[in-house]
């Protein structure tokens, strides 16, 4: 077992270094045609073809990180409830199933990359296995490292208690085969209701529950060759607009890291912080422009959090309230671009990134003027010996915050210009942005004594792990969905919904329960992989605009994903503000009920969504 997980960390040292140095050399290629085709006015052919073939590296490299670092998307709060017997059992099933899961896709995988030998690249005129050669690394990476951990965290009883509990499963489903080839479609909800539904509630990643549900499905429903997985795979991580990802983690971190977030939020904290309740409102308006420059969720809130929480509490603050507010802004600022989520759904549903960036900004507008109306409702009702009162900021102070946050200020305004007015793409945005937040480290003294090569290796490290994650759960959801699609069940839903009644309207709020539902059981990107391409063809036959749509899908799933008990993101923002989730939890319902009536508001008013396109 040492020999092992020796072996295991060695591994990890490099990939650690290849994904970093990977996530570098994409910036750098990206950059160079933005400048080539911009100003140089020289497109650059080989370039794209070159980011794809080393994304798909920097995916596969990524996603076997995450694993070794345990930051794979899973649910652990209901696992971690359990008595400990249980829980160790789970915890043991869990990287048993991933091991089951990366051990059947390796021959596929191995197989998918020799076929790729006889395709040439048309740009670079390379064959085709340097890209699917990612595939059988990352995957025999994920293998060696789920085999060290399982060595190393389960004994040999909860080993075997796992591995009989997980071949009864098998076996049963086997002999069950005929029952389910009978029932015909029915059978999706054993494979894909029944199977992930009590894989995520064991604590198995959301990606590999989303792999061995189609590995299961495909082995006995069809005579589909198992290869197929892993082609769908490439083909959902492989997207040219999803190396936004791990460009926008770099950015947020960087902004981060040089104090641009900490000098925005100490000018609106000069501005309002006199105001009852003044820093409430500079939490949601810090989050509404952090959003804006990192792209997702996560960093938005590991950005604003630790600059303004410790000085909320100190003016008398409780922990529970402003975790519950961190949430709700959270929840809110999926549709501010450029948001991850808008991203992906532009990806796999076919709609206009540009638009998608122009329509979610007025959405957002209102889920922030209904937390608004929250916040002042609750800071009225605060007595007066809570809070400490503070003094009103000098203009002259004022006035130099805002010359320091000046450059974080800009940077939004940067990005979205960049993209509004072609001189990049909503992919090429984010080398803009982490190249004007370098030049600010090199320039400002204080940022420039933070910019260590060592923290920004960790980073560079970070953003592959996260991106790798999130990269991991896209290519699985592919995969699945392709396995639904072949099944027939998108007619049937399709047909389903054009029956339903209400037409539009009635459509509408269905998707507004469906997605909430979905939102607070899994992230938004895989929700929207999954279900994103079977639901919009539906939205457009109805005639509803695909923008609009993506704003009513995008906010129900915020409502759902920071909506507890299950709600993954609320247990990240109790995490980020060190609050315990029981204290949370009632304090965070009247923001979700704010919340609700936004995306109420935002689903019966299209105007609010595509009136500025």
């Amino acid at each position: 077992m040492r020999i092992l997980v020796n072996l295991d960390q060695w591994l990890m040292r490099l990939c650690a270094l290849a994904a970093g140095l990977l996530v570098l050399v994409e910036t750098l290629i990206l950059l160079t045609g933005v400048v080539a085709r911009y100003l140089l006015d020289n497109p650059l052919t080989w370039a794209d073809e070159l980011a794809q073939i080393l994304f798909i590296w920097l995916a596969m490299l990524g996603a076997a990180l995450a694993l070794h670092r345990g930051e794979h998307m899973r649910l652990s709060s209901i696992v971690n409830r359990l008595p400990e017997r249980w829980r160790t059992l789970c915890e043991t099933l869990a990287l048993l199933v991933v091991c089951l899961f990366v051990a059947l896709v390796m021959t596929p995988a191995y197989l998918h990359a020799i076929e790729q030998q006889e395709i040439t690249t048309p740009a670079l005129e390379i064959p085709g296995s340097v890209r699917a050669w990612a595939l059988p690394v990352g995957v025999g990476l994920m293998l060696v490292s789920a085999i060290a951990k399982l060595a190393q965290q389960a004994s040999v009883r909860q080993f075997l208690s796992a591995a009989a509990l997980a071949l009864l499963i098998g076996v049963a489903l086997w002999l069950a085969r005929p029952a389910l080839l009978a029932i015909g479609n029915y059978n999706l909800l054993i494979f894909f209701v029944a199977i992930i539904g009590a894989s995520i509630f064991a604590g198995v990643p959301i990606a590999f529950a989303f792999g061995v549900a189609t590995l299961v499905y495909l082995t006995l429903n069809t005579e589909v060759p198992l290869q197929i997985v892993v082609s769908r795979m490439e083909e959902g991580m492989s997207g040219l607009i999803l190396l936004s990802v791990p460009l926008f983690v770099l950015l947020g971190a960087l902004i981060e890291l040089t104090g641009l977030a900490g000098s925005l939020i100490a000018f609106m904290a000069s501005l309002l912080g006199h105001v009852r309740g003044g820093l409430h409102y500079v939490l949601l308006g810090a989050m509404f422009l952090v959003s804006g420059i990192s792209g997702a969720k996560a960093a938005d809130m590991a950005a604003v959090a630790p600059a303004l929480l410790p000085e909320m509490k100190r003016r008398g603050e409780r922990p529970e309230d402003l975790v519950a507010l961190l949430a709700a802004t959270g929840a809110m600022t999926e549709t501010i671009p450029p948001s991850l989520v808008l991203i992906t759904i532009g990806s796999v549903c076919g709609v206009s990134i540009t638009a998608l960036f122009i329509g979610g900004l007025v959405p957002a507008v209102v889920a922030t003027l209904a937390i608004v109306g929250v916040c002042a409702w609750q800071t009225r009702r605060a007595s007066e010996q809570r809070l400490a009162p503070v003094p009103r900021a000098p203009w002259r102070v004022i006035a130099r915050m805002f010359a320091l946050a000046l450059p974080a200020l800009a940077l939004p305004i940067l990005i979205r210009t960049a993209v509004v007015e072609g001189a990049a793409t909503a992919t090429e945005v984010s080398t803009l942005g982490i190249v004007y937040t370098l030049i600010y480290g090199c320039l400002s003294p204080a940022a420039r004594a933070r910019l260590r090569w060592e923290r920004v290796r960790e980073i560079l490290t970070e953003t592959a792990a996260l991106s790798g994650a999130i990269l991991l759960i896209i290519g699985m959801a592919t995969a699945m969905a392709w396995a639904l699609t072949q099944s027939g069940f998108s007619t049937a839903l399709v047909s389903a919904m054009h029956a339903m009644p209400g037409g539009a309207q009635g459509f509408l709020l269905t998707t507004m329960v469906v997605f909430v539902l979905l939102g607070s059981i899994l992230e938004g990107i895989p929700a929207i992989v999954l279900f994103g391409p079977l639901l919009f063809p539906v939205a457009r036959s109805l005639g509803i605009h695909d923008v609009h749509y993506a704003m009513v899908v995008i906010l129900a799933m915020g409502v759902g994903l920071f909506a507890p008990p299950l709600g993954v993101g609320f247990y990240a923002a109790c995490s980020i503000g060190k609050a315990a989730p029981d204290d949370v939890m009632p304090r965070i319902w009247p923001f979700l009920a704010a919340l609700v009536v936004a995306l109420t508001i935002v689903a019966f008013v299209p105007w609010l969504s595509i009136g500025w396109l």
